[in-house]
């Protein structure tokens, strides 16, 4: 009996890993069915963190790319202020659903949905003050790609903080992060945190 226990659980975590590195090879976001993952704490990238590093003002325009369920989302929009504009744009339309069912709830007004491809942004250049996401960068296939896109809707100055936490099968680490943000014109790269958990902020 132990030794089918054993069995077991030794054919359990094989499985894990083996699904975690296809995940990894094979980068997409995380579905709608599954969002807890997204829901759940977010040890080391917390929201206090992320306003350290992200620094938001009140009026500014801020784009959020994979809101998920809106972790950050409504904090985000608040320390903004009703002067401020938060798009945020997501590949999944139940997300953004979910996440402006929450907006209305919390009564807020200043957050913009959009939904698309984060290699091909929806905006204007130069449109937005800031950019952040958080666990998201690993889950688009063409990373280069979605970071020249970051660049171009970033105002010349603009701040654009990435959050990574080790762990998650898509995690990028801070010196590929960094490689990939000064070929898309983003520098200035600031680490905060460990690489277990961090967050990266750069500007154009």
């Amino acid at each position: 009996m132990r030794f089918r226990a054993k069995s077991a659980a030794l054919l359990l975590g094989a499985a894990i890993v083996g699904a975690a590195l296809w995940w990894r090879k094979n980068p997409s976001a995380c579905p709608y069915g599954q969002r807890f993952w997204v829901e759940a704490p977010h040890p080391l990238i917390t929201r206090d963190r992320l306003r350290e590093v992200l620094a938001p003002q009140p009026g500014e325009r801020v784009l959020e790319i994979g809101p998920g369920t809106g972790y950050y989302t409504l904090h985000v929009a608040d320390w903004i202020g009703e002067q401020g504009r938060l798009d945020i744009f997501d590949l999944q339309q139940e997300m953004l659903d979910h996440t402006m069912r929450r907006a209305t709830e919390a009564g807020l007004s200043n957050i913009h949905p959009a939904q698309g491809d984060a290699r091909e942004l929806l905006y204007s250049d130069a449109a937005f003050d800031a950019v952040y996401l958080t666990t998201v960068l690993g889950e688009i296939p063409d990373r280069d790609a979605a970071l020249r896109e970051i660049a171009r809707v970033l105002r010349p100055g603009g701040r654009l903080v990435v959050g990574e936490l080790f762990g998650d099968p898509h995690w990028v680490s801070p010196g590929k992060l960094a490689a990939e943000t000064a070929q898309a014109g983003l520098g200035g790269f600031l680490r905060h945190g460990p690489a277990v958990g961090y967050f990266a902020r750069l500007e154009r």
